[in-house]
């Protein structure tokens, strides 16, 4: 079952007796089983088992970190040289620590999250719940996956580190369908049966398919916006990504000079908060056996911390945060905070304005300064004076990140845990009131 912890020691006593400094062995072992529904019908049902390796290796500043699913004899002896080759022809990087120095001790509620009682039966039963509701909500069709994920993990580091961890996790997106214009989406994904509600994500997506027919359009220029949770997650993603120190450290972040200054609206408050036992993100520690811990990236609109790994933190004279992403730090499960307000109150704030619940493409123009555009997708509508109008269509939104975080001006009590193929760390989302945002048409 994947890398033993006997033969990962071999690796990094190996690799020490070869001259290197610093060694991490990290093996994955990942049982996967996942349904995918189409036209209101499962069309497929699989289960992937797979194991796999990522190792760093580091003669001082001169690091690589390699991955491989080949767990032979033979093909761990490759792997090994090819790591010592690559590390030593790699140029030295002024982002280089050692490892710290473990054992460390970690939160056993983190050690083991396993779901118990997950079949593939009621793992059809849940798709069958989802699709029901969908098609109440006035949807004709539905459609997406649902995925049950177990992933037993080990690390064994030259640093004293040698820890194991198991997590389950549930995830599910489904995208509903009026008619050929009409559609709306939505996706959780958690730790917990208790927070997994399918049918909950089948009638959001269905409602939205429903109010979303015969789109029309309307003028480009700025609005008020209500930013439904998958976007507000995929703007919010970004904004945990770009407080990675790598990426401060590289001059590729809105957030690079910016620590202790205001950066958003006084309501907002982002955590990184891995530390929730049955959530999605969760993690006992990091890919260098550091302890995970819950902290403040941005707190009542003040930017308070980068996100560190060992690395990094020598390099900004401070402590990693538990990041590790060994080469780049980065979040492992976001938060927000701030705002109390229900979603229909949000509503009744606004005259003349846009709902827009979902987006894809979110790109940059400037990632220093923030300039980015994305293209809203399935239900978008115009608002006035406090009700949904009409659905609308042709529009993308272009303005700046930093910007479009001062402009919040409430959010909704309720948060959703979202992750989907366009959000890939997990955030507890809200629906923003963002005042003023930029639309533009498309120019193809």
């Amino acid at each position: 079952m994947g890398l033993t912890f006997k033969k990962a020691k071999s690796i990094v006593e190996r690799l020490k007796g070869s001259g290197a400094t610093d060694v991490a062995v990290e093996s994955f072992t990942t049982v996967t089983q996942m349904i995918r529904f189409a036209n209101s019908e499962i069309t497929a049902s699989k289960r992937f088992d797979e194991s796999s390796l990522k190792l760093y290796v580091a003669f001082g500043p001169q690091r690589a970190v390699l991955t491989t699913t080949d767990l032979t004899a033979a093909g761990l002896r490759r792997f090994v040289q090819e790591a010592v080759r690559t590390a030593r022809s790699t140029p030295p990087s002024d982002l280089y620590a050692p490892l710290p120095a473990g054992p460390f001790n970690y939160d056993r509620q983190l050690l083991d999250q396993r779901i118990r009682g997950i079949t593939e039966e009621r793992l059809v039963g849940f798709v069958e719940e989802a699709v029901n509701e969908a098609l109440n909500a006035g949807a004709s069709r539905a459609a997406g996956t649902l995925v049950h994920r177990r992933v037993l993990r080990r690390l064994v580091t030259s640093g004293g580190v040698e820890a194991e961890a198991v997590k389950d996790t549930l995830e599910i997106s489904v995208r509903a369908f009026l008619d050929g214009e009409s559609s709306g989406q939505f996706a959780i994904g958690t730790g917990k049966l208790g927070d997994f509600n399918p049918g909950k994500v089948g009638r959001e997506a269905g409602e939205i398919a429903k109010m979303a027919r015969d789109p029309g359009e309307v003028g480009e220029g700025r609005y008020d916006a209500i930013i439904g949770p998958m976007t507000a997650a995929n703007v919010i993603e970004e904004v945990g990504g770009m407080a990675s120190a790598f990426y401060v450290d590289s001059q590729f972040s809105f957030l690079t000079g910016k620590l202790g200054e205001k950066v958003t609206s006084d309501l907002f408050t982002l955590l990184d908060d891995p530390t929730l036992p049955g959530s999605y993100g969760s993690e006992p520690f990091d890919e260098e056996g550091v302890p995970t811990t819950r902290k403040p990236i941005i707190e009542s609109g003040v930017l308070r911390g980068y996100l560190h790994n060992s690395a990094t933190a020598r390099k900004f004279n401070t402590e990693s945060t538990g990041n590790a992403g060994i080469i780049v730090p980065l979040p492992f499960q976001l938060v927000v905070e701030g705002g109390s307000t229900p979603f229909s109150k949000l509503l009744s704030k606004v005259d003349n304005g846009i709902f827009v619940t979902n987006d894809w493409y979110l790109r940059y123009r400037d990632v220093r300064r923030g300039e980015f555009s994305t293209i809203p997708r399935d239900g978008l509508f115009l608002v006035r004076h406090g009700s949904i109008e009409r659905a609308l269509k042709g529009l993308r939104i272009s303005d700046n990140m930093l910007r479009i975080l001062s402009s919040i001006e409430d959010m909704s009590a309720e948060r959703y845990p979202i992750v989907w193929w366009e959000v890939e760390t997990p955030v507890m989302a809200p629906y923003l009131l963002v005042r003023e945002v930029n639309f533009t048409r498309p120019t193809a």
